[in-house]
Order: C-alpha cells, then structure tokens, then sequence
C-alpha cells in the first residue's frame, strides 16, 4: 500500500467547486466561540460539498488567519453568510423549506443512527456553542433535534467534531 500524493487525488479547484451540485445541508453555528471550530466546520464542510455554511451571533467570520489556519483554503471554496442572530437565520431557511435540526441532546431527539433524510428535502443542521450547546429558544422552534450517542463518562463532544460525525453520517444517508 502507497500514500497517494496530493497531485494523485483529483481534487476540483475552487471555480468547480462553486459550479458543482452541492449536498442540500445548511450548517448553522450558533454562537461558535473558537475560531478554530469554525475552520475545521469549512474544511469539513468543503470535504463533503456541503450547500453552505450560516454564521450566527458571536461566530466570527472570514477573512481571519485563525480561521484560515484550519480551514485551509475551504473559506473561499463553501459559501457563507453572516446573521446577527440564529433566529434571523432560521426564518431565512424555513422560508426556503429547509428542515430545521438541532444537533443537541434533549428530550424526544432523534439518535442519528435513527434520522432518515428525504432525499427530496434540504435540512439544516444546527451546532451550538461549545459551553451551552445550542440556545433553548432555538431547540424549542427546530423540526427536531438529533443527537449523537455517546456512552463514555463526558456529555459532549468537541462541536468541530459532532459536525464531522453528524455531516458524514448523513451525506453517506444522502448519497449512498
């Protein structure tokens, strides 16, 4: 077995990748405090051709070099936009059919082995701040909420992560 080199890959520039079909998943961060977490969402977000990425309240947004250091470059290829608000974002996104899910723990959620995808639908994936999770006010007006079982000693996961889990889990439900 050989690692392949990156000229091996077959990777799109950027201009392919803006004019490429896109997974129908807006991520959503909702109050994102580690600018970190927010590179590593682009990067993973690029990896698996995801629609775009909504920034919410304290998210910081690019250009900023703490970001780009995670993101590698993913900041130009996946769309973007600010909103002062994760309220503001939701009526954008329900105003367009999106299925609102909240990545959370709470009563009645969905475990993500269990969340079947309309392949017909778009969704919206919601993560929250890596102290409080998503707000409460968001969870009470999501279509649902999903949550990534877990069954160690700690009750979360790092957000950057749970956005890898819970995006490949459902493009793989999506595409395959």
């Amino acid at each position: 077995m050989r690692k392949l080199k990156n000229e091996e890959l077959i990777r799109k520039t950027i201009s392919e990748y803006k004019n490429a079909g896109k997974t129908p998943f807006t991520i959503v961060l909702d109050n994102i405090r580690s600018l970190n977490n927010i590179g590593s969402v682009f990067r993973t977000c690029d990896a698996f051709m995801i629609e775009q990425i909504f920034l919410c309240g304290i998210t910081a947004c690019p250009p900023h070099n703490d970001i780009r250091k995670t993101a590698l470059g993913a900041t130009e290829s996946v769309n973007w936009k600010y909103f002062n608000t994760t309220e503001e974002a939701i009526e954008t996104l329900r105003s367009q059919n999106y299925i609102i899910s909240s990545i959370e723990q709470a009563e009645n959620s969905i475990m993500l082995q269990d969340f079947n995808i309309d392949e017909n639908r778009k969704y919206a994936l919601i993560f929250g701040n890596e102290v409080k999770g998503v707000q409460q006010n968001i969870v009470d007006i999501s279509d649902n909420c999903i949550e990534i079982p877990q069954e160690g000693t700690k009750h979360s996961l790092n957000i950057s992560v749970s956005a890898g889990v819970v995006i490949w889990d459902l493009y793989k439900k999506y595409k395959y």
